[in-house]
């Protein structure tokens, strides 16, 4: 890709632009005499910045002469047109009314209408070789039609694809319930809508002892998720609750067969159980020299392999970790920013998965498991985890009529727990005089009726308990 270097808004007072521009020499290599210098509140520089746009950036690849192949890089969903492909021509062209191929499902479609962006799009008949523009391919779900793939001609098909092109893959899954159990239709209408217009979205019917009936969601990212979820609530005025998100794991069980488990609640018995394997991720780190000792032990504290680091310039630091996905999940980007004032940046992709002594924590309220709250763990933190999430339970969950037992367990094996004291009634204060045996019997009265309660009582946990979990790195 080429890049035309500008440093703008050069008329500013505190503007230090040739500081800048060894900056951008050192990081890049681009030499300081190809950096342009601009102000666009003065007009300085602009044409520069146009001719080197026209004399450096060099013309579209490709010739009308080879097969048609056109990369979609985005698209979305019309109610009369169908799914609108954006596409740019990359050789031959593309013409209303004609049959048209991807060429990653062999999906046949055809051009109902063919048009650029002028900014709004405007039909055309043609798009030629390295125009860019849009196809109305009369298609009903976005699924059929994924971001990197190739449209082609159906009669004269091109007999390689354009390379690069990796079907969108949830890396993330995450119950989502409704708090009223009437609203199950509307929440499923509301998913179709959206899985609409967001392929990478993908959903299927779930039901929890503790939350009824609901949706196991797959999305892209953690950002990815709170973007639905706040579409959810927002577009469709409905109220939900979401369970802690999970990765994917790769379970193999003693008679070979491998599966994945997206759900920590669908974990067959550790004795079934050869290996889980779970997904790392390599991170590159960008920061500030200063905060290098901060960064670093908090990745360690993820269970972070160190690789390499790299000095950028004199001041900035490149930082190589490979890192489980589940601990980058819920805070620790936010823990990032807040080591590094701010001035770190994250990228991350995935590297492999890898086997680790993982286990499933289960969480019982009044001994009755609750899955929703399951999570998956290093059995090295499950003691620590399992402690931390009953402690913040014991603060979230509203006191009963009869005490509330909040165990953690590993298998069948406790290792932590917390009660949630009773409320008492005062039922002695209609006794103001007689018997000492009047009293005790009112007494054993009530004691077994906070028994015969507790073990027919239900306690109804509220959003708070759920949220819980994702806070688990925080203490």
């Amino acid at each position: 890709m080429t890049i035309v270097p500008v440093v703008n808004k050069i008329d500013l007072a505190s503007a230090q632009p040739e500081r800048v521009a060894q900056e951008i020499e050192d990081l890049f290599g681009i030499p300081k005499d190809q950096i342009l210098l601009a102000s666009a509140k003065e007009g300085t520089g602009t044409e520069a910045v146009l001719e080197a746009i026209v004399q450096r950036i060099p013309p579209p690849s490709g010739s009308p002469s080879w097969p048609t192949r056109a990369l979609i890089f985005d698209s979305h969903y019309d109610p009369y047109k169908g799914v609108i492909a954006y596409v740019r021509v990359v050789d031959g062209s593309l013409s209303t009314n004609q049959a048209l191929r991807l060429m990653a499902n062999g999906t046949p479609i055809e051009a109902l209408e063919v048009g650029v962006f002028r900014p709004r799009m405007s039909p055309t008949d043609r798009l030629g070789t390295g125009e860019v523009g849009y196809v109305a391919t009369g298609l009903k779900t976005l699924r059929e039609c994924s971001v990197g793939d190739t449209i082609t001609l159906a009669d004269t098909p091109a007999p390689n694809p354009l390379p690069g092109y990796k079907p969108a893959k949830p890396m993330v899954f995450a119950g989502l319930y409704p708090t009223l159990n009437e609203d199950y239709g509307l929440l499923r209408d509301a998913l179709e809508k959206l899985h609409l217009n967001d392929a990478a979205l993908t959903f299927e019917p779930e039901t929890s002892q503790a939350l009824s009936y609901g949706f196991r969601c797959g999305f892209l990212g953690l950002l990815h998720m709170e973007i639905v979820q706040e579409r959810l609530e927002r577009e469709y005025g409905l109220e939900l609750i979401a369970t802690a998100p999970s990765v994917a794991y790769q379970l193999t069980t003693h008679d070979g067969t491998v599966s994945e488990v997206q759900n920590p609640a669908d974990l067959p018995a550790p004795e079934l159980i050869e290996t889980i394997s779970e997904p790392w991720m390599r991170i590159d780190v960008f920061t500030p020299a200063e905060y290098i000792g901060a960064i670093m032990e908090l990745v360690t504290a993820r269970r972070g392999e160190f690789e390499r680091m790299e000095y950028l310039d004199e001041r900035r630091v490149l930082l190589n970790y490979l890192v489980p996905l589940a601990e980058l999940l819920v805070d620790f980007y936010d823990k990032l920013k807040a080591c590094s004032r701010g001035y770190a940046s994250l990228d991350y992709r995935i590297a492999e998965y890898r086997p680790g002594d993982l286990v499933r924590l289960d969480v019982l309220v009044n001994r009755q498991p609750v899955d929703a709250l399951s999570v998956i763990v290093h059995r090295d933190r499950s003691y620590m985890k399992g402690q931390t999430l009953v402690s913040k339970l014991k603060e979230v969950i509203p006191r009963q009529m009869f005490d509330v037992a909040i165990q953690a367990a590993v298998g069948s094996r406790v290792i932590s727990r917390a009660n949630v004291k009773a409320l008492r009634k005062d039922v002695l204060a209609k006794c103001y005089g007689g018997d000492i045996t009047r009293k005790k019997k009112l007494l054993e009265k009530q004691k077994s009726g906070k028994k015969r309660m507790k073990l027919l009582g239900n306690v109804e946990l509220p959003q708070e308990a759920f949220m819980s979990v994702l806070k688990l790195g925080e203490s």
